[in-house]
């Protein structure tokens, strides 16, 4: 009698089925190596999912040979298949990175099956009882979800949707998403994290079960990407959902160190700081009326740089700050030179990145004037000879007290041509790609909430635009608490900006389907809102903040992904066009689901009186037609969110969607990276031979095309973008400046870095959306 083994008899029924000769003699041919019948079927999946001559598994095995040993663990075999068809990715067969990434996947639940196995794990809610018993997981999962919601969301989440993504972006789900035990072994798989996710930012619905299907659907489908944090932190104990934060730095000792001590507290939970300094006062002012013994901001921005390197995030990575500083400021010439390579080292501050806020005048004198005087001053003397504080204006009214200032003899001027002061900023620019440019004067043009403060500075990727004020302090106490002596310190909080950032994954979404981009934009603007109530917050004063003006900060990744899908070129006219019908209709979207959600949750706690309420935010943007005419009334009568737009930089989360960093034109159509000392080929999303000359390589493109359309989308974004500029040894001082000058009048609200082809610039990853 002869003897079957199980494996053997299904692996040979396996080959058998295979379409066609070809793919069976190929399998076979594996199957020397390997008796894995489910990777035989994955195998399978591939060839008949990808069908063209190029992703024939011959070469697949051929390449798999050069690599293969004798005696190779089963773990060497699938990594051999993943770098095999990571090194068949090319310009005319890009595909072969989602076949790695099938490779991967499989490998991944491979492994967490066996983990689940020897913990006896069952089900989606074994798991979540295991994560939460061993605190990987937060108990409210388990106190606001009961086990029959768990098993339908288990049964609702769909395994196959792992096959959306390319071995890059698995992988950086796999590295750094996924939770881990103790021992850095995964315990989650990817399909379980979007929905634990989801769970989170539902569990406060009415119909939680419901909401969480809504969220799983769009982030599974890579449709939409929450940002870092979001994804790191939701589901788990310590959740810090918000990437960056804007605090405004006080002139005085105590004030200071309490901004540096908020943004230590940030940074330990993973938040990106913007701090602005522009009240603080100059070198060589007075303090207590004694003259000249003013340290000025340096010092004090070398605070910041230090807490940034000491106080890393999470153990993940260095601590992240942008200083804000006016150009009108007396320390500005030493703030242009913090990260230069030349100069006194005691003056430097290399790990923070320098922001510099400019009224529309200086872009004017600029472009017409370049030999008229600027002057620096001191805040601290203009607010004590002249009684008001300049950064607290805009526009004209700024510009007749900047004159006011400079015609009084008692404020110490420092003075220098503007053509010497661009000079500074551009030879920063050239060198280290900032400082970032935040044009004031348009920022609170747009405001919507201009009722209730001023913008002084943006965010670490100048993308945030939200009112901004310092925290004040207001009494020191000794009290007597339960029979023990207390010090009571109290505080007045001001606007501690907080950002809860998405994006919309526009080279994923069908974005002439109306229905289904008005479906995405409803469902992530109630998540994004969902996040302000289920944050964990590092510091009480943006828990405050975030409160009152309940602002979320929805951006896009895959712009010029979905361009080249739509068979447009970046240099055209057509380009523009898209910008603003798509743009349009998104801000229309996020509108209309923000004055829904306030009809069944209410307003945000200083909407009386917002443009949102007067009518003044659809007028200022010319919003005149018909369906904007109906929905202003709908607006009138309350919105949820103070502000709603934000597009941020998107570097981590555009590789995990597969597409286009943001609203930043493809680096290269193909490129080669280093990965585990192997190197693998890397293509532009969608590429291929009708779309590859589509695609236009940032340093080729001609940039006063990104600057208009940067100004088109800036209509329809209330908030700002994460704008870059590319350049190349070709661009003079003349022609960057130019690009500075076109940005202001465009009112493009803010600049990013300046990016040249052999300067190195830090992602940030804080505000990946």
């Amino acid at each position: 009698m002869i003897e079957y083994n199980y494996y053997t008899v299904v692996k040979s029924y396996i080959l058998y089925r295979a379409s066609h000769h070809k793919m069976r003699k190929v399998l076979e041919d594996f199957s020397d190596y390997f008796d894995d019948v489910e990777l035989l079927e994955v195998m399978k999946k591939i060839q008949k999912d990808f069908k063209e001559d190029v992703y024939e598994l011959g070469s697949l095995y051929t390449k798999f040979t050069s690599f293969a040993k004798e005696n190779m663990s089963f773990e060497d075999i699938i990594n051999s298949l993943i770098k095999a068809a990571s090194e068949l990715t090319s310009k005319d067969a890009p595909k072969w990175e989602y076949i790695a990434g099938r490779f991967l996947s499989f490998n991944i639940n491979r492994n967490i099956d066996k983990e689940s196995n020897k913990h006896e794990i069952y089900s989606f809610a074994d798991k979540i009882k295991l994560l939460t018993k061993e605190n990987l997981y937060g108990k409210y999962i388990l106190e606001n979800y009961t086990v029959e919601e768990i098993e339908e969301l288990e049964n609702y989440i769909q395994p196959q949707r792992d096959e959306l993504f390319n071995y890059s972006g698995l992988e950086l789900v796999y590295k750094r998403y996924l939770i881990k035990n103790m021992s850095g072994v995964v315990l989650e798989k990817v399909q379980e994290m979007f929905m634990g996710i989801s769970m989170h930012l539902a569990m406060r619905e009415n119909d939680r079960v419901y909401w969480a299907k809504k969220f799983y659907d769009i982030l599974s489908n890579l449709k939409v990407t929450m940002a870092t944090p979001t994804m790191s932190n939701a589901r788990k104990p310590f959740h810090q959902l918000s990437s960056c934060f804007i605090d405004t730095v006080p002139d005085n000792l105590d004030g200071i160190y309490r901004s540096i001590t908020n943004f230590s507290q940030v940074s330990k939970h993973g938040g990106g700081m913007g701090l602005y300094f522009g009240k603080v006062r100059a070198m060589g002012s007075d303090i207590r009326g004694f003259k000249g013994v003013a340290g000025g901001v340096i010092r004090w921005i070398r605070l910041a740089n230090d807490t940034a390197v000491a106080v890393d995030q999470l153990g993940m990575r260095q601590g992240a700050c942008a200083v804000y500083l006016d150009v009108w400021h007396k320390d500005i010439p030493e703030f242009l030179q913090l990260r230069t390579n030349n100069g006194d080292d005691r003056m430097k501050a290399h790990d923070v990145f320098p922001a510099v806020c400019f009224p529309n005048y200086f872009w004017e004198l600029a472009k017409n004037d370049l030999d008229a005087n600027w002057y620096m001053m001191c805040p601290h003397e203009i607010l004590t000879y002249r009684g008001y504080a300049l950064e607290d204006y805009f526009g004209d009214e700024w510009v007749r007290r900047y004159k006011e200032c400079i015609e009084d003899d008692r404020i110490e001027k420092r003075v220098m041509s503007v053509k010497d002061m661009v000079r500074l900023i551009i030879k920063s620019t050239v060198e280290t790609g900032t400082p970032f440019i935040f044009n004031r004067d348009v920022v609170n043009k747009y405001n919507p909430n201009s009722h209730k403060g001023v913008i002084y500075s943006s965010n670490l990727c100048t993308e945030i635009a939200q009112n901004t004020s310092e925290i004040e302090s207001v009494s020191k106490e000794i009290v007597d608490v339960n029979g023990e002596t207390v010090v009571v310190t109290t505080t007045k909080p001001g606007d501690f900006v907080v950002c809860n950032l998405a994006s919309l994954v526009l080279g994923n979404i069908n974005i002439t389907d109306q229905e289904e981009l008005e479906d995405v934009v409803s469902t992530v603007v109630r998540a994004l809102d969902n996040v302000i109530d289920l944050n964990y917050y590092p510091v009480e004063y943006a828990k405050i903040t975030n409160g009152r003006y309940r602002a979320i900060g929805l951006g896009t990744s895959g712009y010029h992904h979905a361009m080249v899908k739509q068979g447009i070129m970046f240099q055209s006219e057509e380009h523009l066009k898209f910008a603003d019908e798509l743009y349009e209709n998104i801000n229309y979207y996020a509108v209309k689901a923000s004055a829904e959600i306030a009809k069944e949750k209410g307003s945000y706690e200083y909407f009386e009186g917002s443009d949102w309420q007067s009518g003044a935010y659809f007028e200022k943007r010319n919003y005149t037609s018909e369906r904007w005419e109906a929905l202003r009334d709908e607006v009138a009568k309350g919105m949820r969110n103070a502000y709603l737009m934000a597009v941020a930089p998107t570097g981590s989360t555009s590789i995990i969607a597969g597409t286009t960093a943001a609203v930043d034109p493809v680096m290269m159509r193909y490129f080669l990276e280093e990965k585990k000392g192997q190197i693998v080929p890397r293509v532009a999303p969608s590429l291929s031979s009708q779309t590859f000359w589509l695609y236009e390589n940032a340093h080729e493109i001609d940039q006063t095309w990104v600057i208009k359309s940067a100004g088109i989308r800036q209509r329809h974004l209330d908030q700002s973008q994460s704008v870059n500029l590319y350049i190349t040894t070709e661009y003079t001082m003349k022609r960057i400046l130019n690009l500075f000058i076109q940005a202001c009048e465009e009112e493009v609200k803010t600049i990013y870095y300046v990016r040249s082809k052999s300067l190195e610039v830090e992602e940030c990853d804080s505000c990946s959306a």
